[in-house]
């Protein structure tokens, strides 16, 4: 059986595809991915990659098929231009490469120096934030834009303009803004930009509607943040209406609670929705691991899609399941393989919830036969170890409990 929903891969659920859920949908057929983890990813407070990182990551990232790498903004140090010009140069990244500057035409000028291949140009686009935190009049804002936006154009650099805080100004005047520089300035693309992640998902089609419809013929991306954990619902959201480019970073880095995590957005698009991004997706886990073995950074194990522990099976119900299903249908314990984010395959653990299967499974490991009676009573050991230690049991733990069957 193969079908959008379900493959040797994963099993989801047909719902998503029946015609009364796809016919609103608007995917376009070449989405990009556009990673911002080595520029916004990395303004997330005491995180720093150094170069050595830096290169790795993209490295890895290009690896996968990301499509885009936002590598940095070369006036915020040497090092970071340094990484910029040598990832730009590189022939074996198949990334594109792109600099992020301020709606400065001396910035814009510093990333075409760097040999990029776009520039994504930064604009206050909320007048309460223009006045206070810039100290700008509106006259000052639009003069530095189009300077800025054309300088870009005639260094030959794809240029998406960058709209800062667009999603908490009102609607027709921060239109009516991004529609003067489009008409006088230069712009190839324009970004819907939620600084604070303040917009709900079912805003974000209408928005996206509302932009393409004041400014036509012009690619539209996203760039969500995750403060109320909404990035990824919201970027999927906003594909769906049509838009063309997702901003996302590794594992939702970012300033504040970080942005749009990439890794839901790309497995959802491919199990959820039937959308191939391209990209070799078993490079999600190993991508997650390396990004916190350069940060430090931890997440929760049973986190969806990048957790370490995600595949591990404690419920005896489950692990009755498993025992029945893991070689014939193994897909029936999970949605999607493991191997598919390129995690290790399900195995049980042991703990309070374990069963008999449970143990059926430590003991098979072991080549031990015990009776149905030694069976049940080891299961109540692994509850009490369980208990006295908050967590689940290791092997010495489990060996000392069936030593006395034995």
């Amino acid at each position: 059986m193969s079908e959008k929903w379900r493959n040797d891969k994963w099993f989801t659920s047909s719902w998503n595809f029946s015609s009364q859920v796809t016919e609103g949908l608007n995917f376009s057929d070449h989405i990009k991915l556009h990673d911002v983890t080595l520029r916004d990813g990395e303004q997330q407070a005491g995180l720093i990659f150094d170069y050595n990182q830096k290169i790795a990551l993209a490295e890895k990232m290009s690896e996968m098929g990301i499509h885009r790498i936002e590598a940095g903004m070369p006036a915020v140090s040497e090092q970071d231009r340094q990484v910029i010009v040598d990832l730009a140069k590189r022939s074996d990244i198949k990334s594109e490469i792109f600099a992020f500057a301020r709606c400065m035409v001396d910035d814009v000028k510093r990333a075409a120096d760097c040999g990029v291949k776009g520039v994504v140009i930064e604009i206050p686009c909320n007048e309460e934030m223009i006045t206070s935190a810039y100290g700008w009049t509106m006259d000052r804002a639009l003069e530095l834009s189009i300077k800025a936006s054309l300088a870009a154009k005639e260094a030959g650099l794809y240029t998406v303009f960058f709209p800062i805080d667009m999603t908490r100004a009102s609607m027709n005047w921060s239109l009516d803004l991004l529609e003067h520089v489009a008409a006088n300035g230069h712009m190839d693309a324009l970004a819907i930009v939620d600084t604070m992640g303040v917009l709900a998902p079912h805003t974000v089609p209408h928005l996206v509607h509302a932009v393409k419809a004041r400014i036509p013929n012009k690619p539209v991306e996203l760039h969500f943040h995750d403060d109320y954990g909404l990035g990824a619902a919201n970027t999927i959201m906003g594909l769906a209406a049509g838009a063309d480019v997702a901003h996302t970073t590794i594992g939702a880095v970012g300033e504040r609670a970080g942005n749009a995590p990439y890794e839901d957005v790309v497995l959802s698009l491919l199990t959820l929705y039937g959308v191939d991004l391209g990209l070799d997706y078993s490079q999600i886990y190993p991508l997650s691991k390396l990004l916190r073995s350069f940060s430090g950074l931890q997440i929760r194990g049973n986190r969806g899609i990048t957790g370490d522990t995600v595949f591990d099976i404690e419920s005896g119900i489950v692990a009755d399941w498993y025992a029945k299903t893991h070689q014939s249908n193994p897909l029936i314990t999970n949605s999607y393989l493991p191997s598919l984010t390129g995690h290790p395959d399900s195995q049980v653990v042991l703990g309070k919830h374990s069963g008999i299967s449970s143990i059926d499974c430590w003991l098979a490991a072991r080549k031990i036969d015990l009776t149905a009676e030694e069976k049940r009573l080891l299961v109540s050991d692994v509850k009490a170890r369980a208990y006295e230690k908050h967590g689940l049991l290791d092997e010495a733990d489990f060996d000392q409990l069936v030593a006395k069957y034995r």
